[in-house]
């Protein structure tokens, strides 16, 4: 018999409908029956691709005995975090708080009948494990001790309540100058791997807001070794693994140093994300496998992950025979397969140079991969491939969560709108994209965070979403100079404004949940550095004003910005830019957004408007530098003005 989230739209929480635990969504009832029959809340918190999450619900939820107990003595809530990131995030603090390290999902916190959170975990085991406490003692511990009132326990929980409650003082602003690029420069450099790219030890996430940092660093002072980061990375994480060579698109990280063992979910916003750095670093590099890797997985999201021009959040790890079947490859499958199409010593090679051996590497199955990135591509490479995709097709493709989330979607409008510059064959399909974006998500001047495609939203929207749609409307202005998306841009800045700034601090959200937003950039960038990023953009095409609100926010925040730009990537690039000369392209009518392309990479901080002039000028916000009638005049123009000491880090 289904429970009550068979009735709520997320996936996620559909997944749960059928276990034999009495669940609620977070709601009024259920906090109001917890008070009223003075039962502790369980609250679980996760999302459909984590791997976690489905292990603790076929171990834990789908255990009988242990849905009795939990139906017996507590209430029980299963949120989305997806779909709620104010409760997530609210939750997550309380887990920092109480274990002095971060938590992660499925988040498993316990509350007192009155809400007050006292105990918290991510993964519990059913049964005691290696010393670690299972869910049946400690359900029973707990209701044990709500039962009887336990003094301590309700008089610590009040405590940790209050805690999470306060507000962190600000810190008294410092100064801000250009140091921040050597400074954020080197303290990357102190954590890269010189061996397989990317930054610490395993699990390696992509770090995108580090890299796009560093790009912007390289641009403004041409140092090779600033650009060595970014392309070690990005053609180590393209070899295979991490990044799918068979069907496109990234997997949300890797389990190993090399890039090579992937948690297999693919998530909406890293590949949007990685879509547009690697379109970003193909026109810094000329490197055409950038081309070709951002490509594919834009044709992978297109084609898989996407529908009636929205985008799905997310598609699981795991399949119907566990962790990556989807993707693995047997060795003597592929042999027969290859040798039937190519003969033997084709085959051979084909499968020497995608690392397919008879040991694997993944539990006795192979991850393709390029094993040997620097020798030509064997004959038959590109039919062998489509071999390889054809075998796929005849396993059922992993959950897909088609859950859509305005800030993600926004990330692939402007992942889309990036790979229009290079390819137009992208630029109808971007158009649609932002249009379907505000027709679902854009209602009577509010915005809105999450629906399945073709529902009404009912959750209204966070600092996120309302940051990351701004700068895609910006990019939607930018390829066309079309006035109504900035326009939009100016109203959807506006109500964030109304409902977020605090006195140069941004909250997260104005639901029950009222949590200071982060800087420090998590599995995507921070949604205050996005807001400041497209704050400052607005400043220049429209009001002045809007480049006050980011002002305010980035000496707000100096103090942690200046103290650790590594570890506010996104935020630090932001802040150069600002302290960073940013100028208008102002264009013919009849002129391509190409030239804009060929300035950010001589110097990354300007944008593009559109005059009836027959000339193109170089202007910020008050007064206009250069002008000429050819591009190509403009353009050297350009570089030679750009190479002023002005606009060099001091």
């Amino acid at each position: 018999m289904a429970n009550r989230l068979a009735h709520e739209d997320s996936p996620y929480l559909q997944q749960h409908a059928h276990n034999p635990v009495d669940w609620y969504p977070w709601s009024q009832e259920a906090l109001t029956k917890a008070k009223q029959e003075h039962k502790a809340i369980f609250l679980s918190i996760g999302y459909s691709s984590c791997h976690w999450c489905h292990v603790m619900e076929r171990e834990v939820f789908e255990n009988e005995s242990l849905g009795q107990l939990l139906n017996t003595h507590f209430i029980a809530i299963k949120v989305d975090k997806e779909e709620r990131p104010d409760i997530d995030q609210h939750f997550q603090e309380v887990h920092m708080l109480l274990n002095r390290r971060a938590g992660g999902w499925p988040l498993s916190i316990f509350l007192t009948p009155q809400s007050d959170p006292f105990y918290a975990a991510t993964y519990i085991p059913p049964t005691r494990q290696n010393g670690m406490m299972g869910f049946d003692e400690l359900l029973t511990i707990i209701a044990e001790k709500v039962s009887q009132n336990d003094p301590e326990l309700f008089s610590n929980a009040q405590e940790i309540q209050s805690y999470v409650q306060q507000k962190e003082p600000p810190k008294a602003p410092v100064p801000l100058d250009k140091n921040l690029v050597e400074r954020l420069v080197n303290q990357a450099a102190f954590h890269f791997d010189e061996t397989w790219g990317g930054f610490a030890t395993q699990p390696k996430f992509p770090q995108v807001s580090l890299l796009d940092a560093l790009l912007d660093c390289y641009a403004l002072t041409r140092t090779p070794s600033t650009l060595a980061m970014v392309t070690r990375t990005l053609d180590a994480m393209q070899r295979g693994g991490f990044y799918d060579i068979v069907d496109g698109g990234f997997c949300r990280y890797s389990t190993d140093t090399m890039w090579l063992v992937p948690h297999f979910e693919k998530m909406c916003y890293d590949n949007g994300l990685l879509i547009s750095l690697y379109w970003r670093a193909y026109a810094l590099t000329n490197d055409a496998s950038y081309a070709h890797t951002a490509r594919q997985s834009t044709r992978f999201m297109l084609e898989k992950m996407s529908e009636k021009g929205l985008f799905y959040s997310a598609s699981d790890a795991d399949g119907v025979e566990g962790e990556g079947d989807y993707f693995l490859y047997d060795y003597d499958a592929i042999e027969r397969l290859f040798t039937s199409h190519f003969g033997a010593l084709e085959a051979q090679a084909l499968m020497e140079y995608w690392g397919i051996t008879p040991q694997g590497n993944f539990e006795g199955h192979t991850i393709v991969h390029h094993a040997h990135p620097q020798a030509p591509q064997p004959p038959h490479y590109h039919e062998a491939l489509k071999l390889l995709q054809e075998l796929r097709t005849q396993r059922p493709y992993p959950f897909i969560d088609t859950k859509a989330i305005a800030a993600w979607n926004a990330m692939m409008v402007k992942a889309l709108f990036d790979a229009a510059l290079h390819d137009e064959s992208f630029i109808d399909v971007a158009y649609e994209s932002i249009e379907a974006l505000l027709a679902l998500f854009w209602r009577d001047n509010k915005l809105y965070h999450s629906t399945l495609i073709g529902k009404t939203p009912t959750i209204e929207a966070f600092l996120e979403d309302y940051a990351y749609v701004i700068v895609a409307l910006i990019s939607a202005y930018e390829h066309r100079c079309q006035e109504h998306y900035l326009l939009i841009a100016q109203q959807v800045a506006n109500r964030a404004i109304a409902h977020f700034f605090d006195k140069g601090a941004w909250n997260f959200s104005h639901t029950t949940f009222v949590t200071q937003a982060p800087i420090q950039d998590t599995s995507y960038p921070s949604p205050v550095a996005v807001m400041v990023d497209g704050l400052l953009k607005l400043g220049l095409l429209v009001d002045g004003k809007y480049r006050t609100f980011a002002q305010q926010t980035l000496y707000f925040y100096s103090a942690k910005i200046t103290k650790s730009p590594y570890a506010t990537p996104k935020l630090t690039a932001t802040t150069i830019a600002f302290l960073h000369p940013s100028y208008i392209l102002k264009i013919p009518q009849a002129s391509s957004t190409q030239l804009l392309q060929k300035m950010r990479h001589h110097y990354p901080y300007c944008t593009v408007a559109q005059h009836t002039f027959e000339e193109y000028l170089l202007c910020d916000a008050t007064q206009c530098y250069l002008n000429a009638k050819s591009s190509e005049t403009f353009l050297e123009k350009y570089i030679s003005f750009t190479q002023s000491a002005d606009t060099r880090p001091s």
